[in-house]
């Protein structure tokens, strides 16, 4: 950063008064600008069918991994709750009607200054169909998953947990760090 989003003068990097990483000042103002790690929503919509779950994924249009499968998910917006950005996500990316449940896993990944919230969502229907940035959506049981071709270690580590919840019978909240 140059110059300060607040009032345009230019910024100094530094470390402020009872802080102790380096942040960019704003002598003009005062203000100090933080940048914090990008939050990523997403949900894991589910179709239950005579006692058969199949999840519902988007392979990706877009890089990263352009061809590869994952969870509807991407970054909140500002003015969002996490709930509202993961629905949002849902059905830009997969036009998925859902009902969201649940805070399913949460995943730091330090390494891209990231943290990623999947919540789990029930199907309301299977009118779906790709968005923009899906080359196609699709469902799969447990056994048809593309697990070679998923996107993502967070969304490889989430589905996991939930094929492991789902066979127990009881679903948890699942926090871990991806270093």
């Amino acid at each position: 950063m140059k110059f300060c989003s607040n009032c345009g003068e230019p910024v100094v990097r530094r470390v402020p008064p009872g802080d102790s990483l380096p942040r960019d000042i704003c002598d003009a103002c005062g203000s100090i600008h933080y940048v914090n790690p990008k939050l990523v929503l997403g949900t894991i919509p589910v179709w239950e069918e005579g006692g058969q779950a199949r999840l519902l994924l988007c392979r990706r249009a877009i890089e990263p991994r352009y061809g590869y499968w994952t969870l509807p998910a991407g970054f909140m917006e500002n003015g969002e709750s996490t709930g509202e950005a993961a629905a949002r996500e849902t059905l830009e990316e997969a036009g998925a009607n859902i009902e969201l449940e649940s805070v399913f896993s949460m995943i730091s990944v330090p390494y891209v200054n990231q943290v990623h919230v999947f919540y789990r969502a029930r199907l309301l229907d299977l009118e779906f169909k790709p968005g923009v940035e899906s080359l196609e959506v699709a469902l799969f049981e447990e056994s048809k998953l593309p697990w070679k071709d998923i996107a993502f270690r967070t969304v490889g580590v989430t589905l996991k947990h939930w094929f492991a919840d789902h066979a127990r019978g009881a679903f948890g909240f699942h926090a871990e760090d991806i270093k």
